[in-house]
């Protein structure tokens, strides 16, 4: 019997989890996740180590599981399936938000758990959901080790003028800065650069993480010295159903003139803005791709516009640019967009090729552009995988 991690990742209404073997290289062995938590009919799926379907469970709406009942049943699978074969040594959780007190992976304790619940409003589409598997395996196993990696610890790295905004001395002292988000994800594209263009790995290099969650990060030899999101994971760029930056007087409007509270604010701009609310159509880029309406073509040309903006900012943040790297769920698979980002940056240096675009890459500039762009998928439950078992090691 060999040893396995276990990696949660808790959403608002879904809990994906990874098992790795426990040996040097941290194989696959199981994947999957129990969707429809909260939000109608749920699902449990998951996959054997060559991403095939091996199981599969509905649940009505009147019978799903919460965040509690999805662990009790990913334990119970995985229990019976693998459990003759795997020790459960640990489990490692992604957490959104860490604060101004952690850069780097720590051991779970009940009262760290409660140190990041007072981070909840600075994070609060995820902070809740990412602590309640935490606590459910605090209640059901307080001896199995748990380790928490967050999203904001990577751009600890970040100048301290980068986190800085400008407000009086004491909000900065209270935590109001830049923290940066998505970073187990930049930390990945950072540990695997060096296989593809080992130039950039050691110079710099703008990652773009474009998903329904959506940020660029510049990184100087592989560390994060800024980013597009800001105090909270609704800032840069326009994202799914958020809208990225908004001028402050925005909110002081919608406020004053139109009534609204902080509640009705938060869920303006957390869920109904961005793609869904530019386009009136879908938070799905791959809808509004498909899509003929006027609103879909206005969200998609300003989320290219928005990149454009942020890649000429962070570039100058750098001081140069060798590449640009597209990861996550757009930016593996919307070819059109990588097309769109990739020409608009000919003024930097990008020579883009359209048939490897087409063939989603790695590289999608050509062999001689003076800036590469490379096409890397993440994969953000390896790196936390790699982060329990070295923690674990260390003791």
């Amino acid at each position: 019997m060999s040893d396995a991690i276990l990696v949660l990742n808790a959403g608002s209404s879904s809990l994906k989890f990874s098992l790795f073997a426990g040996s040097h290289d941290l194989p696959i062995v199981a994947s999957g996740q129990v969707s429809g938590l909260y939000t109608g009919a749920a699902r449990f799926a998951a996959k054997d180590e060559a991403g095939r379907q091996v199981a599969e469970v509905h649940w009505d709406a009147d019978a799903r599981p919460d965040h509690d009942g999805a662990i009790a049943r990913i334990v119970e699978w995985l229990r019976a399936t693998h459990g003759p074969s795997h020790r459960l040594a640990a489990v490692g959780h992604r957490v959104v938000h860490g604060g101004m007190d952690h850069a780097g992976p720590v051991r779970v304790d009940g009262e760290l758990v409660g140190r990041l619940e007072q981070l909840i409003p600075l994070a609060p589409l995820h902070q809740p959901h990412n602590l309640a598997p935490i606590r459910a395996l605090l209640e059901r196993s307080p001896e199995l080790p748990q380790v928490v990696c967050f999203d904001t610890a990577m751009h600890r790295t970040n100048p301290a003028i980068a986190q800085m905004f400008a407000l009086p001395q004491e909000f900065a002292e209270a935590g109001v800065r830049r923290y940066g988000f998505h970073g187990l994800s930049y930390e990945y594209i950072a540990s695997v650069l060096p296989e593809f263009d080992p130039r950039a790995a050691s110079g710099r290099t703008v990652a773009l993480h474009l998903g329904n969650g959506a940020s660029m990060c510049a990184l100087q030899a592989g560390r994060s010295i800024a980013s597009t999101m800001g105090f909270t994971a609704v800032d840069g760029l326009p994202m799914g159903t958020r809208c990225g930056a908004i001028d402050p007087g925005v909110i002081l409007y919608l406020m004053d003139q139109r009534g609204m509270d902080a509640r009705a604010i938060e869920r303006l701009i957390y869920g109904q803005s961005g793609l869904l609310g530019v386009s009136g159509v879908s938070s799905d880029m791959r809808e509004l791709l498909e899509s003929d309406r006027p609103g879909a073509r206005v969200a998609i040309d300003l989320l290219v516009y928005r990149i454009g903006r942020e890649l000429g900012s962070l570039a100058a943040a750098l001081g140069g640019l060798d590449a640009i790297v597209f990861t996550a769920g757009i930016g593996e698979r919307a070819a059109a967009i990588r097309e769109r980002v990739c020409r608009d940056a000919a003024w930097l240096g990008v020579e883009f090729d359209p048939d490897a675009n087409a063939r989603h890459g790695p590289r999608i500039a050509t062999p001689g552009s003076s800036v590469a762009a490379w096409v890397i998928p993440t994969n953000e439950e390896l790196m936390i995988a790699r982060h329990t078992r070295d923690l674990l090691l260390r003791g």
